[in-house]
């Protein structure tokens, strides 16, 4: 019988993810499942449009509260938010679902259920953040992250700290990574996992810049003479060139920890290679579309990867999964392209 959380739920929420999940080692599937299930039910709870701010952070600090045992309440007061959302969506059906996601957690291991705890603390205290500099009382206006160092410190805590959680995670339950050096990995995971959202952030740069949100640091538009409400305008794109082309690289440079990361892994070790493999590539490529887009700033312009584009991409890494030459090959080319790409078209 199939896992109703684990299965078409947890599809219905993620698309790339729950490949990884997958293949998975069975030791990994529960609390890296439900890790994810937990992280996107409060994601929901953060971003419910039709439930006030000030509901929406109570709601993030009682799921805290709930996570560490001490508050067993779930957020009955956020029925009217759900009942006023799309009821089929995945999302709301997930959290109609939350409580027996919370079994599932309370019945984990005591040493699985301290990281997953630990991860999921770091991802809501990130959200809780992001509402707060975010706050719907900006709406009429675009606000941005101060400096680099909190654009840093934003990464890491909804990208770069379940980096470091699958680290813990790999050494804790499979015998082929255990003798890896904790903090070198711990390091390399978080890097991976931070290029993974900083290519989120620009990807949806036009997206976010009308919800009042900009995550490209107020500090390196002022070394531009640009405020963030002129990003607003396709046109600036010009005058932002030089920081896109910067934060492309220092992107590129994180998937180079990420690439290390999966290189680490015994190559007998197909289903946890396949894991990260996927996600760094699917990264990979959006970063090429991104490079070689017209204009970040016109929402116009798609960078989306297709479906079509995802399923052959799983198809030829899946091939070469095996060959360190073959997939080597494939990164460097892929990687090689994207850095013509920044030069040249972000010129």
């Amino acid at each position: 019988m199939s896992d109703p959380l684990l299965g078409l739920l947890l599809k219905k929420v993620s698309r790339s993810f729950f490949l990884s999940l997958q293949i998975l080692p069975p030791p990994l599937k529960e609390p890296m499942g439900i890790a994810y299930l937990l992280a996107r039910a409060a994601d929901t709870l953060a971003d419910l449009p039709a439930v006030s701010l000030p509901s929406r952070l109570t709601a993030l600090d009682h799921f805290r509260l709930r996570l560490q045992g001490e508050n067993r309440r779930l957020f009955e007061y956020l029925e009217e938010g759900c009942r006023t959302t799309d009821a089929a969506s995945g999302e709301i059906i997930l959290l109609h679902n939350l409580s027996d996601c919370f079994r599932r957690y309370d019945a984990l291991g005591d040493s699985d259920r301290e990281k997953v705890s630990r991860l999921l603390m770091t991802l809501t205290h990130g959200m809780i953040t992001d509402l707060t500099v975010f706050h719907e009382e900006n709406r009429q206006l675009v606000v941005a992250l101060k400096t680099r160092r909190d654009l840093e410190s934003y990464t890491y805590s909804v990208a770069g700290c379940v980096g470091e959680f699958w680290t813990e995670m790999l050494m804790a339950h499979c015998p082929s990574c255990s003798h890896w050096n904790l903090e070198t990995m711990t390091q390399k995971g978080v890097r991976f996992g931070q290029g993974l959202q900083m290519t989120n952030i620009l990807r949806d740069l036009s997206h976010d810049l009308r919800l009042g949100r900009c995550y490209l640091p107020a500090s390196d538009l002022a070394a531009l003479g640009l405020q963030p409400e002129e990003l607003l305008n396709p046109v600036a794109m010009n005058r932002l060139r030089p920081l896109l082309r910067d934060l492309l690289s220092v992107t590129l440079d994180f998937y180079g920890e990420g690439w290390d990361y999966l290189q680490a892994i015994p190559r007998l070790e197909p289903r946890l290679r396949l894991a990260c493999c996927w996600p760094l590539f699917i990264g990979l490529k959006t970063i090429e579309r991104l490079a070689r887009s017209d204009n970040f700033l016109d929402p116009a312009v798609p960078v989306k990867i297709s479906r079509r584009a995802v399923y052959g991409l799983l198809a030829k890494t899946s091939l070469l999964i095996f060959s360190r030459y073959g997939l080597g090959l494939y990164y460097h080319n892929l990687v090689s392209q994207i850095e013509k790409h920044i030069q040249y078209q972000l010129w």
